[in-house]
């Protein structure tokens, strides 16, 4: 009996070991990834403050107004029309990364960001403006889009950080502060061939799919379902229409681990450079 009741206790005394290393070893990959998420935001906060130091973001007015059709007044559209582009010199920005594509503003948020393009979807969630090796990643653009001005969806992504850089801010666009300020319902972007304002017409968060991320059409009736999808699908009734002749803007981050967040906005104002 007594041997039986050593063995049971050696055991016992065994498994509790393994569990408390297991534990051990839990909490050590935990506290490396947490002080690993501080650094990479730490690297990024420093890249964004070398990025703002580098550029100057000019307002400017004159612009072709694409055509929406009939728009009754009083709608905000007849607001938004007046507000300014930005313009921004890529110059030295290329001199950091030569893959930079464009510039970034959206209201009510965080991001006001250069953002760059390369041949996949994958290597900027990794790496940093700077394209050093960093978690928090950056904003990118959809390899398959040209940014000539012809494509029909152009889609910028990032990572939703926890401090809010990056697209972490993005989710504002869900929150009722974000909506009552029909002021927020527009995006700005600056790129090398022109500069545009874009006016948003559906937001939501969906679980992950890809069925939003289409950037060629076979035809007009089916960009035109494709248009009435993400209508419909909006959290929030902006009030506004969207047709076949119109091209789009896409952002998208995480919501959570299952789910994204989305915004797209359409065209309303152009200067070419």
């Amino acid at each position: 009996m007594k041997k039986k009741r050593k063995i049971k206790l050696k055991y016992k005394n065994l498994f509790l070991l393994l569990l408390i290393i297991v534990l051990l070893i839990t909490l050590l990959i935990s506290v490396i990834n947490i002080i690993k998420w501080h650094i990479d935001n730490d690297n990024n906060k420093n890249q964004i403050k070398e990025v703002l130091k580098k550029i100057t973001i000019e307002e400017i007015n004159e612009g072709e107004i694409i055509d929406q059709g009939d728009i009754s007044k009083p709608n905000p559209y007849w607001d938004y029309i007046k507000m300014n582009m930005i313009n921004v010199d890529f110059n030295q920005l290329k001199k950091i990364n030569s893959q930079t594509k464009g510039w970034i503003q959206v209201n009510g948020t965080n991001i006001n960001y250069p953002f760059v393009q390369t041949k996949d979807n994958e290597y900027y969630l990794t790496h940093s403006f700077n394209k050093s090796y960093n978690d928090a990643g950056w904003l990118f653009v959809d390899y398959r889009n040209k940014l000539d001005g012809t494509d029909k969806n152009t889609i910028i992504y990032a990572h939703a950080r926890l401090d809010k850089t990056m697209f972490g801010s993005l989710k504002n666009i869900l929150k009722s502060n974000w909506l009552k300020n029909s002021n927020n319902y527009v995006v700005k972007l600056s790129t090398e061939y022109e500069n545009t304002l874009w006016q948003v017409f559906s937001i939501y968060n969906i679980p992950t799919t890809n069925d939003y991320i289409q950037t060629e059409f076979n035809n007009t009736y089916n960009y035109q379902k494709f248009l009435n999808m993400l209508l419909k699908r909006s959290n929030y009734n902006f009030n506004t229409s969207i047709n076949e002749n119109e091209n789009i803007l896409t952002l998208s981050t995480c919501y959570n681990k299952t789910d994204k967040v989305v915004l797209h906005a359409k065209l309303i104002k152009r200067v070419k450079r």
